[in-house]
């Protein structure tokens, strides 16, 4: 075998080592995701609800990998969403005093926002509001992946 060989060699098993590694990150939220409420849930939750918004996929910082679409509902106790979210990993749920639709908003604005809880579901979510949380003092809702600071989406409610 020659160097040339060997070095080819090498660089294919490394790139097949790296996309292997990629595809099981974005997979396996997927495969290990629980089944989210059915839709008998969500509107029983969103019949208490204050609030709603809507997460589309055309906000400026969404892109094929990183959007949301449906409907949320904000109530004192719950934050139910019916919709689905493109799959990845380590979700949480944020209440914020000002939209934001880009990564760099949502960073340079953390700081004001509450942290209600994590998003487990790809498909439909029943997020409950901790104690002290209260929603009607924000007017933005936005689902956030902390592992890798990407936003997903967001949905003004007031």
């Amino acid at each position: 075998m020659t160097t040339r060989q060997a070095i080819t060699l090498v660089i294919s098993h490394v790139a097949a080592v790296a996309i292997g590694f990629a595809v099981g990150i974005y997979t396996l939220p997927i495969l290990i995701a629980p089944e989210g409420p059915s839709t008998a849930e969500i509107t029983s939750v969103s019949a208490s609800a204050n609030y709603t918004a809507e997460f589309r996929k055309d906000l400026k910082d969404s892109d094929t990998f990183h959007w949301g679409e449906g409907s949320v509902a904000i109530g004192p106790d719950m934050i139910s969403f019916m919709g689905e979210l493109a799959p990845g990993p380590d979700y949480k749920l944020y209440l914020s005093p000002e939209f934001v639709e880009t990564e760099t908003d949502f960073i340079n604005l953390k700081s004001k926002m509450t942290q209600v809880g994590d998003v487990k579901t790809f498909e439909n979510f029943i997020v409950k509001v901790p104690e002290g949380i209260d929603p009607s003092q924000f007017n933005t809702v936005i689902v956030w992946c902390e592992s890798f600071n990407e936003f997903i989406t967001a949905g003004r409610y007031k």
